[in-house]
Formats: C-alpha cells, structure tokens, sequence
C-alpha cells in the first residue's frame, strides 16, 4: 500500500527475502519531476552511480531497485531535492552530488525528514539567488564566516573556497554591514610567463581575478556589479599595492594565497581595519612560487592556529562540488604526493 513521503510524495516499498528492496516514488507536480531527474535523467544517472541503484523513471514515476540501504538513501535523495525544487530554488549536478555525500554520511535514517535536513546545513541569502553549503566541510566554511573577523579556507580546487567566500562578501554588502568589498590576489602566473600585458589597472588585473569576477556576476545583478566597479564600492586591489592602507569598513577576500610569500601575507593580514571581515582562500597543492620560497598561507595557518577569532577550514576531496571526476583526480594526486613523501 502506497504511504505519503515527507517531500510530497508517494512511495511504496517492497523488500526480497535478500535485502534487495524496490522503492517506487510519485511526484505530484510532473515539470519539478522532470526538472529533478535531469536533462535525459542524468541526475538520476549520477544516483545509479554513487549509490549503487537502479533507478527507472516513467512520467512523474520513478522506481529505485537494488540493496535496502541503497535504496533508502536514494529515496532521501531525491525527496530532499524535490523538497528544494517546490521551494523554488535552482538545481544543479553539485547540488544532486553534494545531497548524495549527505545522505552516504547520515547512513539509514528511515526516518528522514527533508524539512530538517535543509535546516541541518547553512545558507547565504542574497537578493539575485540563495547559496546553499552542499557538504559537511561547506557547512562548517559557512558558519566560520558568519562567526569570525579572519577565516583561513584551505584545500583543493573545486571545492567552493572563492565562490562562498564572495557570497558572504556579497551579502555582507547588500546587508548594508560593510561599506564595500576588496578583491586581492597574488600576480602569480601557473607556470607561464605573461609578460606585458596592456590597459589600465582592471584590465591587467583581469585575468588573475577572473574566478572572483564569475562569481560575482553570479551572485549580483551585473549592472550592479558594473556601478560598484566604477564607484570602487567593488575595488580591484593588487596584492603588491596594499602596503599601508587600512581596510575599514570592508569584506576582504585574498584568493590563490597558496602563492603569496610570508611577508606578502603579514603585510595583508595586518592591513585589517575596523569593522571589516577577511578570508583568505588557496591550496597548497599548487604552490607556484619559485623553489624554496615558504608559502605566506601555510606559515600564517601554522602561526595563527588557535588565535581567537581567527578560523581554519580545510577542505578534502570529499567536498569537490565540481565534475566528479575532479575529486579522483584530487585524490589521484594527494596518493601520489603520500608516495612521495614516504620514499624520502
């Protein structure tokens, strides 16, 4: 006998003498079904993967076969993100993913409630979208944000330093709590020598703060972005012109720190003003400072570990949000690194 899903749904579930199980789910709205199974149910076909099921969808139907446990975090899964879609919110593969890592974690919890498990990770809300954390290490990125002056976010690409550090940013901004944001990086090329590159400040910026520009633009509306840029309330500072300012007032992030050096990050560290919040982002792993230089980010984390109001985040390769082949790759090359350093 079907039973009504906490999500708005109805569900049947049919259990083999061999802990196979079949759960058989009803979406009562057929465009937010579509919309959760994926363009040619490649959502769906991202659960098959991770979770070990077979999941067969017909119209606002879909049926998940395969081991109990399996099932049952599908079922959460999918319940968790329809849960997001009659809410109106925006799905995209990270969210399927880091939705999937949830439920792995939480194990059999056949008492699922989609509702509270929304309440479980934080969010950014801001006026153009809401930025939801996707995983464990998100969620804990969030809430230092939120509670300290300085938060260090250490870790692999495709994690999500840049892009929550800016929504904070963002939101600290719209909330009227700074005055403006400053964007910083090292002038550090990956390997390759640029040379002279042409145009005033912005344009010889431009390409080093690429990844902060993308998430602005999408997170503010542009033409806000575009106003802010000329009134300098969104200020493009190069790392090597920020000796003896005092940011007040202000969201700081410095991204790539990974490649500043250590008297590069205490002269950043120390440019702190009142009223103003930092984060610092990078990843070790990709340190492109000349051989032998010590990276300013790891020595700062080492010296500020449990200073108060200092926070450090590090990030694994179990909170890649991007493609997933991304955290193998990751993970490919931390093994590798670990032989590495066994053999010396």
């Amino acid at each position: 006998m079907p039973t009504r899903g906490p999500a708005g749904t109805d569900e049947s579930v049919f259990v083999a003498p061999d802990n196979a199980a079949q759960v058989v789910l009803s979406f009562d709205d057929n465009r937010l079904a579509s919309m959760l199974f994926g363009q040619y149910g490649q959502n769906l076909a991202l659960i098959e993967r991770r979770l070990g099921v077979v999941a067969n969808s017909r119209g606002n139907h879909v049926t998940l076969e395969g081991p109990r446990e399996a099932c049952e975090q599908a079922r959460r899964v999918l319940e968790s993100l329809y849960d997001r879609l009659k809410r109106g919110d925006e799905l995209m593969q990270g969210d399927v993913e880091g939705n999937i890592r949830l439920a792995m974690a939480q194990g059999s919890l056949f008492d699922f409630d989609p509702a509270a498990a929304r309440e479980s990770f934080e969010e950014i809300n801001l006026r153009k979208r809401r930025v939801r954390s996707r995983t464990a290490g998100q969620d804990a990125y969030v809430r230092a944000l939120k509670r300290h002056a300085l938060v260090f976010a250490t870790g692999p690409a495709g994690t999500g330093k840049t892009w929550l550090a800016v929504a904070h940013a963002v939101q600290l901004f719209e909330r009227k709590e700074v005055d403006r944001i400053i964007l910083s990086r090292p002038a550090v090329e990956a390997g390759e020598r640029l040379g002279f590159l042409p145009g005033d400040m912005r344009e010889k910026v431009d390409p080093y703060l690429r990844p902060i520009f993308d998430a602005l633009f999408d997170l503010m509306d542009a033409r806000i972005v575009e106003r802010a840029l000329q009134t300098t309330e969104i200020e493009i500072a190069p790392l090597a012109f920020m000796r003896g300012r005092t940011l007040s007032n202000a969201a700081v992030i410095l991204d790539e720190a990974q490649n500043t050096t250590s008297m590069q990050m205490k002269m950043m560290l120390t440019r702190l003003g009142e009223n103003s919040r930092m984060v610092v982002t990078g990843d070790p792993s990709q340190v492109d400072l000349p051989p032998g230089q010590t990276s300013g980010l790891a020595e700062a984390v080492r010296l500020l570990d449990g200073v108060a109001g200092i926070a450090h985040v590090p990030f694994t390769s179990a909170d890649v949000i991007r493609h997933e082949l991304v955290a193998r790759i990751v993970e490919a090359y931390d093994k590798a690194a670990s032989r590495g350093r066994e053999r010396l």
